[in-house]
């Protein structure tokens, strides 16, 4: 119970990162590698502002810092004409640096004896484990439904226009470029929101934590959309976090049944969105049978 208890706090708040990839990966349609790096930054920001006895605004801090990154990814796409992929590599791979900076040249910072956001709101006398479910659920759900919102403006439609046909967009006078930037900024966002609460709920921060978890945000993302399907925005971002929460407790099982050890979990996580991207394609496969099949009957 305790591990499904651990799992559902870590599918929420990752729940975050899978937001901030769903909006790069199927809004805007661009591979953003930045998300290893704005992770860790977030993580770092949020870290080094909770021993400073500054938890909330960590938080803040981190998002606005993880809004940065996406932007400065953003320009190398749009003002330096870079490729996508080399664009957040570049970012990603100069983050580390930063960092490392941020978080005074160690590569792990403790947050024992730190009082975090669940430290902070004990005075709600509310069962420890039951907080540490609330507080992500609640972040969780209100990144999602500003999204949502957000979304259904005219510039969260410019946005979703500019991924979905870039020419159509150029041609109604909309700075495509700026539309980039901005999805790019907003991605990244979540991605350090998702930072910041992890560092809190983990107590430390480690300048490792963020390599490989673009996987983890894309597995979450393809789960949940090979469940719920690609039907509207609304259920896009809801299945995504939906997605994180399974992807989570598959985890949970595969490292509990002795299967697999732990150092296999990014083989994991690997063959799930392996398994999850070809599910389209084995349904495809089999439809084109069954009418060739029919065809043949009737014939």
């Amino acid at each position: 119970m305790t591990l499904m208890i651990g799992s559902a706090q870590l599918g929420l708040i990752y729940g975050m990162l899978a937001l901030g990839i769903y909006i790069s990966f199927r809004i805007l349609n661009i591979p953003d590698l930045t998300a290893d790096g704005s992770f860790t930054l977030g993580l770092s920001v949020s870290a080094v502002m909770t021993v400073a006895g500054y938890p909330f605004l960590g938080i803040l801090l981190a998002i606005v810092a993880g809004a940065a990154a996406g932007t400065v990814t953003g320009l190398l796409q749009t003002k330096l004409e870079i490729h996508p992929i080399l664009a957040g590599i570049l970012t990603m791979s100069s983050l580390y640096s930063i960092n490392l900076y941020i978080l005074g040249s160690r590569n792990n910072l403790s947050l024992i004896g730190s009082d975090s956001i669940f430290n902070q709101m004990a005075w709600l006398s509310v069962n420890k484990e039951l907080m540490k479910t609330l507080i992500p659920l609640i972040y969780c759900f209100f990144c999602a439904v500003i999204l949502i919102w957000f979304f259904k403006t005219h510039l969260g439609l410019c946005i979703r226009a500019t991924g979905n046909n870039e020419d159509m967009v150029k041609a109604s006078s909309i700075d495509v470029n700026a539309m980039k930037v901005l999805a790019l900024a907003i991605s990244n966002a979540c991605i350090g929101l998702s930072g910041a609460v992890i560092a809190q709920y983990q107590g430390y921060a480690d300048i490792s934590s963020g390599i490989g978890i673009m996987v983890v945000g894309l597995a979450s993302a393809i789960i949940g959309e090979a469940i719920f399907g690609r039907r509207s925005l609304t259920m896009g971002l809801t299945s995504a976090i939906f997605g994180s929460l399974l992807y989570r407790f598959i985890i949970a099982a595969a490292l509990k049944s002795s299967i697999f050890p732990a150092y296999m979990l990014r083989v994991v996580s690997a063959v799930i969105v392996v398994i999850a991207l070809s599910i389209p394609v084995i349904q495809k496969r089999i439809q084109l049978s069954s009418m060739r099949k029919k065809v043949q009957r009737d014939t």
